[in-house]
C-alpha cells in the first residue's frame, strides 16, 4: 500500500485526513499523533515468568516419573528450590531441606542446581522472544520483560499475542504467568500475583486488590505495611505521599510511581553475542588442497580482525567445504589456548585440508568460530618476549598433537596441597591448564610411584638383605627416617594402618628405592624409585 510520511511517522493513506494546519498531516481515527509527528502512543510491558523453570528445564529433556525436585546447598543444608506437581501433591514445599522432603516422600526423584545451565536456556528464551518485538531484556534468572508497544498489531492484537505466547511455551513443556500493562512495575505484579491484561490507561484499577509485595519491596517493608492493616495496593495509593515518604521512606513511593507511571523504568534489552564466520563463494570449483589452504587464508584474516576488535580468541574453528554434488566436508580445528593470530592458526589447518574429499570440486568455504573465549592484550617486554615464542611453539604443538588423539589425552602434572605422597599432585589436560611453576618439597620424592608392594622383614629399621619383585637386594645406604601422618579427614583405605616411616634406600645392586615402615602393624612396603 502506498504510504505518505507524516513528520518522523509513515501512515496509511486511509488513516489519515488532512487539515489545514500549517500544511502538516494529523492522524484522527487511531492514537493521536501530534503536529510534526510527535506520538502519544501508550506504552506496553508484557512480563513473562516462568515459575518452574529450573526443574522444566531438565524434564524437558528427561524421562523422569513421579515426584521430582531441583536441590541446592543452602547455608550447609541441601534444600528444595523447584519441585513438578507430583512433589507439591505429596505436600512438599520450596525451601524444605531434603531429610525432611525423604521422610515425607521417599520415592523424591532429586537433581543437582545447574545455575549456568539455566541462564543458557534464559538465554535461548530470549532469543525466541524476539518473535515478538525487538526490545526484550532478562527480568532476575526466571522471568523476561517485552516492551511490545506498536508491535502487537502484527500478531492481531494484545489478546492473540499472549494465545500464541501461551500456546508456543505450552507446546514446550514450559509454565508461564503472563502480565501486561502501561509500566514495568504493573506487568510484573500481575505476572507474579494475578496474571491478567490491565487496560490502557487504568493501571491503579488491575492492581488496586494486589498484595503489597506486588509493588517489588523489600521484605521488611512488606512486614511493616501489613502490621499497620496497609495489605493491598489501592490502600497503600490511598494515603496521602507525605505520610507514606515520612514513615517508610523513598523507595516505597518509589516503587508505588514505577508502578503507576509516575515515575519512569526502562527495560535494558540483552545485546546480541557477536557471530564469528566468513564465507567465500566461489566462481569455479577447486579440488586442490593448497586452493583450499588459499581460500582458507583469505577466510582467516576478516575472522582474525572482528576477534581482534573484540579482544576475543577462538578455541574452536569450523570449516565447511560446500561440494558441488551437494556433500559438505567439515574440518574442526581445536587449539590448545585461544588464538587470533592468522599466521599461527592456518598452517594448523594442513592435516585436515589434506584429508578433504573434494569429489567434483568445492564451490563454497564456510569458517565459524564455534567456541569463543576473552583474550584480553598483555603487555610483552624484552624478558618476556622470548618466553612467550615459547609458549606459543608448545600450544602449537599440542594442538597438533590433540587434533589427533583428542586435547583431553594430552596431560601435564600439577602440584596439589597435601603431604600425602599420592594425594601430592593432580593430573590435568595440558589444554585447559597452566604450569604452575617449581614444585615445593621439603624432602626428595620418588619419579615413580606405584601401589605399595610388601617386603618381608622383621627389623624397625631398613633390612641390610631383602627380596623384591623376584630379585634379592642388599642396601648400601639409607636415609630417613621421615614420618608421614594420615589425613584424618580423608576416609582412604591405604591410610588407615596409622602413620608411615619413609626411607631413602639406596641398594649395591644399583636401584634407589623408597621404601617405608608402619609401626602400627610391623611391616614393610616399596612404594617407589627414584631416577
Amino acid at each position: 500500500m502506498q504510504r505518505k510520511p507524516v513528520g518522523l511517522f509513515h501512515l496509511p493513506i486511509h488513516q489519515m485526513t488532512r487539515h489545514k494546519c500549517n500544511g502538516s498531516l494529523i492522524r484522527t481515527n487511531q492514537e493521536h499523533v501530534g503536529i510534526g509527528g510527535s506520538a502519544g502512543m501508550m506504552r506496553r510491558i508484557v512480563s513473562l515468568w516462568f515459575p518452574n523453570l529450573p526443574s522444566e528445564r531438565i524434564l524437558r529433556t528427561k524421562h523422569i516419573e513421579g515426584p521430582f525436585a531441583v536441590i541446592a546447598r543452602i547455608k550447609n543444608a541441601d534444600r528444595l528450590i523447584c519441585l513438578n506437581a507430583m512433589a507439591q501433591e505429596r505436600g512438599l514445599r520450596r525451601g524444605m531441606g531434603l531429610a525432611d522432603a525423604r521422610s515425607f516422600c521417599p520415592q523424591l526423584q532429586t537433581e543437582l542446581h545447574n545455575s549456568q545451565a539455566d541462564q543458557l536456556f534464559q538465554d535461548g528464551l530470549l532469543r525466541w522472544a524476539r518473535r515478538y518485538c525487538p526490545w526484550v531484556g532478562k527480568d532476575g534468572v526466571d522471568g523476561l520483560l517485552l516492551d511490545i508497544t506498536g508491535s502487537a498489531h502484527l500478531l492481531g492484537g494484545e489478546v492473540a499475542l499472549l494465545r500464541d505466547i501461551r500456546m508456543r511455551l505450552a507446546r514446550s513443556k514450559l509454565t508461564v504467568c503472563v502480565g501486561i500493562g502501561d509500566t514495568l512495575g504493573a506487568a510484573w505484579a500481575l505476572a507474579h500475583f494475578g496474571q491478567g491484561c490491565a487496560d490502557t490507561g487504568d493501571t491503579l484499577s488491575a492492581i488496586q486488590r494486589l498484595p503489597i509485595a506486588c509493588l517489588r519491596i523489600t521484605t521488611k517493608e512488606d512486614t511493616t505495611l501489613q502490621r499497620l492493616g496497609i495489605k493491598t495496593v489501592g490502600q497503600l495509593a490511598a494515603l496521602p505521599r507525605a505520610t507514606v515518604g515520612q514513615r517508610f521512606g523513598a523507595s516505597v513511593l518509589m516503587r508505588l510511581d514505577q508502578a503507576l507511571g509516575r515515575q519512569a523504568e526502562s527495560i535494558s534489552p540483552e545485546a546480541n553475542a557477536p557471530t564469528y564466520s566468513t564465507r567465500l563463494t566461489l566462481p569455479e570449483p577447486i579440488g586442490l588442497a593448497k586452493d583450499v589452504m588459499a581460500g582458507v587464508e583469505r577466510l582467516l584474516y576478516p575472522l582474525c580482525k572482528k576477534l581482534t576488535d573484540n579482544m576475543s580468541g577462538v578455541r574452536v574453528l569450523s570449516l565447511s567445504c560446500r561440494r558441488i554434488d551437494g556433500g559438505d566436508q567439515t574440518v574442526e580445528l581445536r587449539l590448545a589456548r585461544p588464538l587470533r593470530d592468522p599466521t599461527r592458526i592456518l598452517p594448523l589447518f594442513e592435516r585436515g585440508v589434506g584429508e578433504i574429499d573434494s569429489g567434483f570440486g568445492i564451490d563454497q568455504l564456510r569458517l565459524v568460530a564455534v567456541q569463543v573465549e576473552a583474550l584480553p592484550v598483555e603487555q610483552t617486554t624484552q624478558t618476556t618476549q622470548g618466553k612467550s615464542r615459547h609458549d606459543d611453539g608448545l600450544h602449537d604443538l599440542i594442538t597438533r598433537l590433540g587434533n589427533r588423539i583428542g586435547l583431553e589425552n594430552i596431560q601435564r602434572f600439577l602440584p596439589a596441597d597435601s603431604h600425602i605422597p599420592e594425594r601430592s599432585f593432580i593430573i590435568a589436560p595440558a589444554a585447559w591448564s597452566e604450569p604452575t611453576g617449581a614444585w615445593v618439597t621439603w624432602n626428595p620424592r620418588p619419579i615413580r610411584l606405584f601401589q605399595p608392594e610388601y617386603v618381608a622383614a622383621a627389623t624397625t629399621v631398613p633390612p641390610k638383605r631383602f627380596k623384591w619383585r623376584g630379585m634379592s637386594f642388599q642396601i648400601g645406604r639409607t636415609t630417613g627416617p621421615e614420618r608421614i601422618a594420615p589425613e584424618w579427614w580423608f576416609d582412604d583405605e591405604n591410610w588407615r594402618h596409622g602413620v608411615r616411616d619413609y626411607w631413602k634406600v639406596e641398594t649395591r645392586e644399583g636401584h634407589r628405592l623408597w621404601m617405608f615402615y608402619t609401626p602400627q602393624n610391623p611391616s614393610w612396603f616399596v612404594h617407589g624409585m627414584f631416577a
